[in-house]
């Protein structure tokens, strides 16, 4: 089947998003998008949904709070998916003819929060197998690295490596289960690794693999950081729920069968198709 193709993927970003893992595109998402949005994150953290992490209810600062599986029930959300472009995007820099929709997940750091996102890998947590597997990351107001935005270490997509999963809080929990090599201590060895991050403007997406190591800071500034990341199928994918993935689509859930293709409109919906 032929690739999928946009025009903002030029052969330079396609290029460095084959080489480092990861690529940010400019001015994708309108400033209408946005703000819709952002009321969207207004309104989930007056009224939390089902799947949702708090760490500080209710504070105005010092909170990490995540929701995730809302395209079903939030037309701002669904409209996101389905209109902003992200999926036809991130179809053609996975060199894949298609895109399905794996989950949507709001996060947001108010300021002055603490608690940095570990660097992991985003595949093992996961109950998929493929290359064509990635994230379409997207702040609604300018991010810098030093405040917030997410870093990544260049290339480690390639490495062939499959860490374990880890609890982000240091909890135990359904992580537990995997056992396997531990990722490496990227905060603590920064000099050993070449490092990329990106500052963002609004409207500017970042696209980056399911298997790049990735982390971010805490946030240090004076504004709430609200971003809405999408994760993103291609047709390499096969359905792979294992030990120390994520507990939330199960087999019991899905018509998807082990080790073939996903194609469960129901709960992986197909948003692009060449």
């Amino acid at each position: 089947m032929k690739s999928a193709s946009h025009p903002k993927v030029t052969e330079e970003v396609k290029a460095a998003y084959v080489a480092d893992g990861v690529v940010k595109v400019t001015g994708v998402v309108p400033e209408t998008m946005l703000s819709d949005i952002a009321g969207m994150a207004q309104r989930e953290l007056d009224n939390p949904g089902e799947w949702v992490t708090d760490t500080n209810p209710g504070s105005a600062t010092n909170r990490l709070f995540t929701s995730r599986y809302r395209w079903k029930t939030d037309a701002v959300v669904n409209r996101y998916i389905y209109e902003s472009g992200v999926a036809q995007i991130a179809a053609a820099l996975m060199d894949s003819s298609s895109a399905r929709l794996y989950f949507d997940h709001l996060l947001v750091k108010e300021p002055r929060t603490d608690a940095p996102t570990p660097w992991h890998q985003d595949v093992p947590y996961w109950p998929f197998l493929g290359k064509q597997i990635c994230s379409a990351w997207v702040s609604v107001s300018e991010v810098t690295v030093a405040e917030s935005s997410l870093e990544f270490v260049r290339g480690s997509h390639n490495w062939g490596s499959y860490f374990a999963p880890e609890a982000f809080d240091g909890s135990k929990n359904w992580t537990n289960d995997f056992e396997g090599e531990p990722a490496p201590d990227i905060a603590n060895s920064r000099d050993d690794y070449e490092i990329l991050g990106f500052d963002v403007g609004p409207g500017d997406v970042i696209f980056f693999s399911a298997w790049i190591l990735h982390g971010a800071p805490g946030n240090s500034g004076s504004r709430r950081r609200t971003a809405l990341s999408t994760r993103w199928l291609g047709d390499d994918v096969t359905w792979y729920p294992h030990p120390g993935s994520d507990p939330t689509v199960t087999d019991d859930l899905t018509t998807a069968a082990s080790g073939q293709y996903p194609d469960d409109d129901n709960v992986f919906p197909l948003v692009h198709q060449t």
